[in-house]
């Protein structure tokens, strides 16, 4: 499968608070773009820095966890999925999207989109 791409995380993050430093939310890649900077001209001892070759395999590509995501509103549709396949909850009302979630226990199926309280 290839190597591991690394986390690509701001620079500085781990130096100033506003940038994230203990607020992982804030860690999000921006491009460097200071005419100097270390991280932007690839020298040696930083960290690396997106581009093209970190692309994952196309066969990856769209894949959850491993699972395809499949967009599920009924029944028939929990159903018809394959077994590297798992579902994503349409809107739905509540009373139905219960209905779902039991069937699913029940046919070992995930279900990608159901937050924390099941």
């Amino acid at each position: 499968m290839g190597h591991k791409r690394p986390k690509f995380i701001r620079p500085d993050t781990n130096r100033f608070s506003r940038l994230g430093k203990n607020r992982r939310k804030l860690h999000k890649w921006r491009r460097v773009r200071g005419k100097s900077n270390k991280l932007r001209l690839g020298r040696g001892g930083y960290s690396k820095v997106p581009a093209v070759g970190f692309k994952s395999p196309r066969i990856e590509s769209g894949k959850i966890n491993g699972f395809v995501p499949k967009l599920v509103h009924n029944l028939a549709e929990l159903n018809s999925l394959g077994k590297n396949e798992a579902a994503i909850i349409a809107r739905i009302g509540a009373r139905k999207k219960i209905e779902l979630i039991k069937k699913a226990d029940e046919l070992k199926i995930k279900i990608l989109n159901l937050g924390r309280n099941k």
